[in-house]
């Protein structure tokens, strides 16, 4: 079987040295070369083509973004960006991924047995993924201004006081491409959506930025979930990083739970903890949806909120950068309907009306 080859851009040798080691430590995985910047990287490049680039966010005389956005629009090949775990170093690799990037990873560092080696397991399983993925060429995009209604300076007048509540959640797992997938799913709900509650495999300290940056452009208020933060219309929760998110009910009220535990599904916050947690707790006041990313996880969890009466959609083939996770709960039979990303939230809506 071929194996995966890896350029590693890094400006730290240390860096450059670990991630070799746990690269190679994976028998379908070969670095062919390591760099110490972008101009090093961009003439092993045209000696020899990687399957996948690990590309450093800070570097000196040209940084990742920029290499970044000259690879894709001209050359594109899958890139994981590796960040340190900083919030400017957070948000610079979100932006990452808008210009092409597949994933991002921490940096690795050193830590516990175990710490080492789950980060052994995501860094290799990322790689593997951003290999197996739809890498699509960078062109900057002009969008046209939308045209406002009144709406924008004043309201409808209504003779309700508040909104009629609704015990109707939205239940979402993703992985990889699910940045990029989950702005176009969550732009397309209105103001009194139902609650939402995302699991989003990403990285400690991540998850708040790409809450933020999604905050700032959908219509609902997206914000990275805390212990015991309430489900409610208009809003959605998303995982942090390195910790399970469930969903909790206590009478007429839903909520979550945040807490630590071991990898689930190879994942820390996993799919199926959350797709579980549903199934128990919401059942058939749930809407399931899974969507791109590699492996399995969610299939299970997606299965069993099915059994209690749930309703799940899977992400289509066509529309996944990886569709490893849509298919494993199509395969099971956990889901309902397969449809493309863009038709998602509306059918979601529907179901929810």
């Amino acid at each position: 079987m071929k194996k995966i080859r890896v350029l590693i851009v890094d400006d730290s040798a240390i860096v450059r040295q670990t991630l070799t080691d746990i690269l190679s430590s994976d028998p379908m995985i070969e670095v062919m070369g390591t760099a110490s910047d972008p101009f090093v990287a961009a003439k092993k490049i045209q000696d020899e083509v990687p399957d996948v680039i690990t590309l450093d966010v800070e570097m000196p005389r040209m940084d990742g973004i920029t290499f970044l956005k000259k690879l894709m629009s001209q050359h594109p090949i899958p890139v994981v960006m590796c960040s340190s775990l900083t919030d400017k170093g957070s948000e610079t690799a979100l932006k990452a991924i808008e210009y092409g990037a597949i994933e991002i990873i921490n940096k690795p560092r050193l830590g516990t047995k175990q710490f080492l080696e789950e980060s052994r397991v995501t860094i290799c399983d990322t790689i593997k993924a951003a290999a197996s993925s739809r890498v699509r060429r960078f062109t900057p995009e002009y969008k046209v201004a939308p045209k406002l209604t009144a709406d924008a300076v004043l309201p409808k007048p209504t003779s309700k006081a508040m909104i009629q509540t609704t015990e109707k959640l939205v239940i979402v797992g993703a992985s990889t491409g699910g940045t990029e997938a989950l702005k176009v799913f969550l732009e397309d709900f209105p103001e009194d959506s139902p609650g939402i509650v995302i699991v989003q495999h990403m990285p400690e300290h991540f998850t708040a930025a790409f809450a933020k940056r999604l905050d700032g452009i959908c219509r609902i208020s997206i914000k990275e979930a805390a212990d015991n933060d309430s489900v409610i219309r208009g809003r959605a929760l998303i995982a942090p990083g390195n910790k399970h998110t469930l969903l909790k009910r206590s009478g007429a009220r839903y909520f979550v739970e945040v807490k630590d535990g071991p990898l689930v599904s190879r994942h820390r916050p996993s799919v199926d903890v959350l797709f579980r947690s549903a199934a128990r707790y919401a059942g058939k006041n749930a809407v399931g949806v899974i969507m791109t990313g590699m492996g399995d996880d969610g299939a299970r969890g997606m299965l069993e909120m099915k059994e209690a009466g749930a309703y799940n959609i899977a992400q289509d083939e066509a529309s996944c950068v990886v569709f490893g996770m849509p298919n494993e709960a199509i395969k099971r039979g956990s889901v309902d309907k397969i449809l493309s990303l863009e038709k998602i939230a509306k059918e979601v809506i529907r179901l929810c009306d």
